[in-house]
Order: C-alpha cells, then sequence, then structure tokens
C-alpha cells in the first residue's frame, strides 16, 4: 500500500490513464451503434437537431425571450449617473427629489 504522497499520485496517474483507455473505448463502441441505427433507419441530421438551430429550438419550453431596452437618456445627475425613466427610479434619483430637486432639474 503506497504511504507516500508522491507514490499515491503514481497510483492515480495509472489508474486515470486506464480509465481514458476504458472511456475511449467505450466511445467508440457507442458511435459504431450510433452510426448503425442511423443508417438503419435513415435518420439525417435535422432528425437528430443536430443541424442549424434558431433561438426558438435553443430556448427551453415556455421561456420568454427578454429584449434588453437601450433607450434614450431622460435624467441625470451632476455625478454623471443616469435613468431612462423606465422601470423602477434609482435610488440616487429618489435621494435628488427628497433633496428638493425636481424632474426639470435632472433632465437630460
Amino acid at each position: 500500500m503506497p504511504r507516500t504522497l508522491s507514490q499515491i499520485q503514481k497510483q492515480i496517474d495509472v489508474l486515470q490513464r486506464r480509465a481514458d483507455e476504458i472511456k475511449r473505448k467505450e466511445a467508440g463502441e457507442v458511435i459504431a451503434r450510433i452510426k448503425e441505427a442511423i443508417k438503419h433507419y435513415g435518420l439525417t441530421v435535422a432528425d437528430l437537431g443536430l443541424g442549424k438551430t434558431t433561438k426558438a429550438a435553443v430556448k427551453p419550453p415556455g421561456a420568454r425571450s427578454r429584449k434588453k431596452y437601450v433607450g434614450k437618456v431622460k435624467f441625470r445627475d451632476a455625478s454623471g449617473r443616469t435613468w431612462t425613466g423606465r422601470g423602477r427610479r434609482p435610488q440616487w434619483y429618489i435621494d435628488a427629489l427628497a433633496a428638493g430637486k425636481t424632474d426639470a432639474d435632472l433632465a437630460a
């Protein structure tokens, strides 16, 4: 039984090489069976879903597409922070209004 780290590392290397050999052999057998089935059933790349894919094919069922809105900046503060006026108000905007600024003061 190995007692040193280097002996254990050597044993790991030997086992990893064996595992890689087994994996290559098994993969070859699987590929051969797949090729046989493709030939037998006359399957095409499209049948297997391996051709060019569309976004609809890649998207999981029921998933909504979200387009990022890149709009025109409507509000800007003195430090350069911006807001398009869409979505939740940013904290800097809320703070500016609380400090007495108006929408017109922050208009870009």
